[in-house]
């Protein structure tokens, strides 16, 4: 019977160790827990489950400590108990600021990512902004390349219009340049008629000179000279 209740003390003793080293391994990870807050919690209950058994094998071996016969084993095994008690304490101050830790951890990185949106969004209506102003730019410049545009058909319009008067003018000058050619060639026609006529009127003039002088000496050598 003693033997027995020795095996059942050992089994009792290594199974608070083993539940007293998971739960500071699951402290770690709590404090190691980079969030959300739903990975805290799911670490938070499996932590509560395991200090759930420590504390019950605890009981059974204060339980098994109260009843042992010999006053010396008793005692060793409340000290234990006690040694336990304490360490199970321990074990729940390290859980305690685990959490805080972990959870002042996850509202900063909460406050960054907040921030982060804020300057993200910041950024998006600051590029938004730019994009507007270069769409306003752009639309401006293109505004303008259109008055451009519009200007350099109107002049090239009005170039048309000049090109189609000067050609007009071409066209009259080149028509009253026929009439004059004409006009010239009918003259040249007319002078060279005249210059006929006026040689014709010369020989004419000369011939009758001639015959009146013939004439007048005929007179003189009839009178002057009558037996000529």
């Amino acid at each position: 019977m003693a033997a027995a209740g020795s095996v059942a003390v050992r089994v009792c003793h290594q199974e608070i160790v083993r539940f007293d080293l998971e739960i500071k391994a699951a402290v770690q990870d709590i404090r190691d827990c980079p969030g959300p807050l739903g990975a805290l919690t799911e670490l938070n209950a499996a932590v509560k489950e395991k200090f759930r058994h420590l504390r019950g094998r605890i009981q059974d071996l204060e339980q098994m400590a109260k009843e042992q016969d010999k006053e010396s084993e008793k005692q060793a095994l409340l000290r234990e108990v006690e040694n336990h008690k304490k360490q199970m304490l321990s074990n729940q101050a390290a859980w305690r600021k685990a959490n805080l830790a972990c959870k002042i951890a996850i509202d900063n990185s909460e406050k960054d990512q907040l921030l982060q949106g804020r300057d993200s969004l910041r950024q998006r209506k600051t590029t938004k902004k730019t994009l507007a102003e270069s769409a306003s730019n752009i639309t401006e410049s293109l505004m303008g390349i259109s008055r451009m545009m519009s200007q350099q058909v109107q002049q090239s319009e009005e170039t048309m219009q000049t090109l189609a008067n000067s050609s007009r003018t071409i066209l009259e000058a080149n028509e009253e340049f026929k009439s004059m050619s004409g006009t010239i060639q009918l003259g040249r026609k007319l002078i060279t008629k005249y210059n006929r006529r006026e040689l014709t009127d010369k020989l004419l003039i000369f011939l009758a000179l001639a015959l009146f002088l013939a004439t007048v000496l005929y007179i003189l050598k009839k009178r002057l000279f009558p037996f000529l």
